[in-house]
């Protein structure tokens, strides 16, 4: 894994020596690729040179030494559980993947504050001893997953003064060859107890659903003890779901340990689409339609113009003139022939699963729909891309850094009848406050709509600019992302869909919850955890 970025160290984004764009690796159906229109539309899009590269730095001198609570150590030798106070084992579970913390990687900067240890409990029964040791000698555990969290949640309060236990869950993982259906971005890295406690979902979700529809049973270790249901029936009237405390808990509570879910045969069909739309407003008409008559396929995403022009830019080369022709006229029939504008189409990808004849009766449905909004059938091709980019856009906020190039992505959801009103408004609040903050070209502000409901759906906002000149880019981008956060609440939207809470976000809980609601946190916590063992400070 990187130490300064996203995912596997052989996998990255790089411009070649023939100032060509490339993703290396074998990991990913993109690895080995070149991809020929990606550096013109960076170096266009952003006033961004790949002559301008910012080289990433390790500064081992920023870590600060360990703290040990050396009665705590010694406890933890009997039980023989791994642990480790090394250096680049407590800073690799000190951060999660905000720009921030990312940034300050790349440039050497010094943390404030990061785990004293890191422990590998491998079963529930450690984690029980690990619990019970930490209350006997007063040592704050912070539960560690697969460090994917981009709320700020896995970073050190720089206030905590006892030794900090980082508690690496990722040898607890059992894998049996089964589907559950929950797909999330981040699935390769993040973990199940992750999931449950970020209140995770998945690309696949109008499908399987999200993970509170998919977990049957969870047990979790606290500092009063173990919490789990009496059985594991289907559904209980035994008052508030005690699942739901801990479900989105964000690691305030307890870790846990073992989780029990609802799995599924691996579908024996699945086949991709897309559709091609005249503007945005047409394509968000088309999926509030489809979740109207409960007929989403597993996953249906709709990309704005923006991200569209992106997907084109990371086109592989192809390397038949035959399909450069085929492409040619599939273009010209677009825009051309059925009147298009290039910077006004969006695009939906699709994908299908199940038993094939209903697979098939479904598409024909969807895209029946879709014909009603001006859509046209773009291919499977396009969607099968889409779909595989999800796993590796990540990758790219690294190569934008390389090259002065700060780039993040942020969640809501929002009824269907805010949709419109508020990708517009957040677009242009970001691209109004860049101006404002000294940002010297133009950013890049694009919208997806990624999830639909019966009552509204999920919006991802990205943004990106070429930050030369500015003094301290994170704080710009940080002030940035704060505006946008607001004009996201003004608007009507949720202060996160899936994303979580942490640290980043939680000064708007009580506006999210009510004063109220934060009080009833606020009780359970005090009685699950008085002595605030898992001090990581998130939510409240």
């Amino acid at each position: 894994m990187k130490w300064n970025g996203w995912g596997y160290s052989d996998s990255k984004f790089l411009f070649n020596k023939k100032g060509q764009a490339e993703f290396t690796g074998k990991r990913y159906r993109l690895s080995g690729m070149v991809l020929p229109s990606l550096q013109d539309w960076f170096e266009n899009t952003f006033g961004a040179s790949v002559n301008h590269k910012s080289p990433p730095a390790l500064n081992a001198s920023a870590v600060p030494p360990a703290s040990l609570n050396e009665a705590f150590v010694e406890d933890l030798k009997a039980t023989g559980i791994p642990f480790s106070h090394e250096a680049e084992d407590r800073v690799f579970r000190a951060h999660g993947h905000c720009l921030h913390e990312i940034f300050a990687l790349r440039e050497g900067k010094k943390f404030e504050r990061v785990p004293d240890m890191v422990v590998w409990p491998n079963c529930h029964s450690d984690v029980v001893k690990i619990v019970e040791l930490a209350c006997k000698h007063n040592v704050c555990l912070i539960p560690y997953g697969g460090g994917t969290s981009v709320t700020s949640a896995l970073e050190c309060p720089p206030e905590e003064t006892r030794c900090i236990v980082s508690l690496d869950t990722s040898q607890m993982l059992n894998e049996s060859g089964y589907c559950t259906g929950h797909e999330p971005d981040s699935m390769e890295f993040s973990s199940l107890g992750g999931w449950v406690a970020t209140r995770a979902s998945g690309m696949k979700k109008n499908v399987y659903g999200n993970i509170e529809d998919l977990v049957i049973h969870i047990k979790v270790v606290t500092p009063r003890g173990v919490i789990e249901k009496s059985c594991q029936g289907p559904r209980m009237s035994t008052g508030p779901d005690i699942h739901h405390f801990i479900l989105g808990s964000e690691g305030t509570l307890g870790v846990v340990t073992e989780v029990t879910m609802k799995i599924r045969p691996i579908p024996e069909y699945q086949k991709y689409g897309s559709v091609v739309f005249p503007n945005f407003e047409a394509g968000v008409a088309c999926l509030r339609e489809v979740a109207k008559q409960r007929c989403a396929p597993a996953s249906i995403r709709l990309m704005d113009n923006e991200q569209f022009q992106f997907g084109h830019a990371l086109k592989p080369q192809v390397s038949s003139i035959f399909t450069n022709f085929v492409e040619g006229l599939k273009k010209f029939y677009i825009t051309k022939f059925k009147g298009f504008d290039p910077h006004q189409l969006v695009v939906a990808t699709l994908l299908f699963e199940g038993d094939r004849e209903r697979v098939l009766q479904h598409e024909k449905q969807v895209y029946d729909i879709a014909a009603t909004f001006g859509g046209l059938a773009a291919g499977e091709d396009n969607g099968q891309r889409g779909y595989i980019l999800t796993f590796v856009i990540a990758y790219l906020r690294d190569l934008g850094m390389d090259y002065y190039v700060v780039a993040e992505s942020f969640e809501t959801s929002v009824p269907w009848d805010r949709v419109l009103d508020l990708c517009r408004n957040v677009k242009e609040r970001i691209n109004r406050e860049c101006k404002e903050r000294g940002v010297q070209f133009q950013p890049l502000t694009s919208c997806r709509v990624t999830q639909t409901y019966d009552a509204g759906a999920c919006v991802y906002f990205y943004f990106a600019f070429n930050y030369r000149g500015l003094a301290d880019p994170v704080h710009t981008y940080e002030r940035v992302e704060h505006a946008a956060r607001e004009e996201i609440l003004a608007n009507g939207g949720s202060l996160s869909h899936h994303h979580g809470v942490g640290k980043l976000r939680k000064e708007w809980m009580k506006e999210s919850i009510s004063s109220l609601g934060v009080g009833m946190l606020q009780s359970v916590k005090d009685y699950v955890d008085p002595d605030n063992i898992f001090g990581n400070r998130n939510l409240l």
